[in-house]
């Protein structure tokens, strides 16, 4: 997309000074390698498109964007110790490259160091961008935290779900967009109309994720189909499907997912089935339309010109209509 491009050449330049080149080395080398291994950004570049609609030119905001980016990876470096992952983007994860310590460190190394941006802002911007940043971190925990208790739970509710979904996801979007927009100047009605658009937007953007997950294309979707099936995890799909279920077609989703004997393929395509026959794709495919239909409510009412409140349009469709 044009707008990804825009703003993320703008950005690029800046990532890597971001960083310091210094000892001890094993410190900082693995915050380069993270930065390094790419991914579409689209947080940060929200960050300067906001700030360039209400205003400002998007050069002030990098400052800002490189914060919510540095945020992102901490974020990704810990996740994937606490997942074990061994790759991220195809390339060795920073504590299978270096080791666990290293990881946890690096990963607090970014988080301060993302702190430390926001001091390019007179004291009274710093405030309000620390004071929102602060807030949507600790959200980004709870719903990290939410996540790894749902694993050992068999009460999770779907309200439940989406709450954890919005803090682990959504609240990160709306703060990148939040944050762009307090640069511009925009007014605190704009800006918690531009907040609200990315945090729905980001809503929808899970759910679409967990139906991909499950029915998207292999050779496009760029994981293994069905991973969240294999790893039990209580998706709105599981989550919709038992509510939609009979007893015992309800009885066999949760013994296809407490361990029924049955082979990866086998379980993937049955419980699939399952999702199918509930009604719980359509049911989802609704949640992702009416999200996404709340995100755009959101831009109706912004003082922004039409040609931006489109490209804002624009990018939703764009990200809405994937199916990577």
């Amino acid at each position: 997309m044009e707008l990804l491009q825009h703003y993320g050449n703008l950005l690029e330049g800046a990532i890597d000074e971001a960083i310091p080149n210094k000892q001890p080395s094993n410190l900082y080398q693995p915050l380069h390698y993270i930065l390094s291994l790419g991914g579409k950004r689209l947080r940060p570049v929200l960050t300067l498109f906001a700030a360039d609609i209400f205003g400002q030119a998007s050069k002030e905001a990098v400052p800002a964007a490189l914060a919510v980016e540095l945020f992102h990876n901490f974020s990704l470096i810990h996740d994937d110790i606490m997942d074990d992952a061994p790759l991220r983007r195809g390339k060795q994860t920073v504590h299978e490259k270096w080791d666990v310590n290293t990881g946890i460190l690096s990963g607090d190394a970014l988080l301060i160091l993302a702190y430390q941006l926001f001091e390019n802002y007179d004291p009274e911007l710093f405030r309000k961008l620390a004071g929102l940043f602060s807030k949507t971190a600790m959200e980004v925990c709870e719903g990290q935290q939410f996540d790894m208790d749902f694993e050992t739970r068999n009460d999770v509710s779907i309200d439940q779900y989406l709450t954890m979904i919005r803090f682990k996801t959504a609240v990160l979007v709306g703060a990148a967009l939040k944050m762009g927009a307090m640069i511009g100047g925009a007014d605190e009605a704009d800006q918690q109309r531009i907040y609200d658009f990315g945090v729905s937007l980001g809503v929808a953007f899970q759910l679409q994720d967990d139906y991909l997950d499950a029915f998207g294309n292999p050779e496009t979707f760029g994981k293994q189909v069905g991973g969240d099936i294999l790893a039990n995890k209580k998706t709105y799909l599981y989550l919709k499907a038992l509510e939609l279920s009979g007893d015992e077609a309800a009885q066999e989703l949760q013994g296809l997912f407490n361990g029924s004997g049955a082979s990866d393929h086998e379980k993937i395509s049955r419980v699939k089935a399952l999702f199918e026959q509930a009604g719980a794709t359509t049911a989802i495919k609704n949640a992702i339309a009416q999200y996404t239909s709340d995100a755009y409510g959101q831009l109706e009412g912004m003082e922004i010109e039409p040609n931006r409140r489109e490209q804002l349009r624009m990018f939703g469709d764009w990200l809405m209509n994937r199916n990577v």
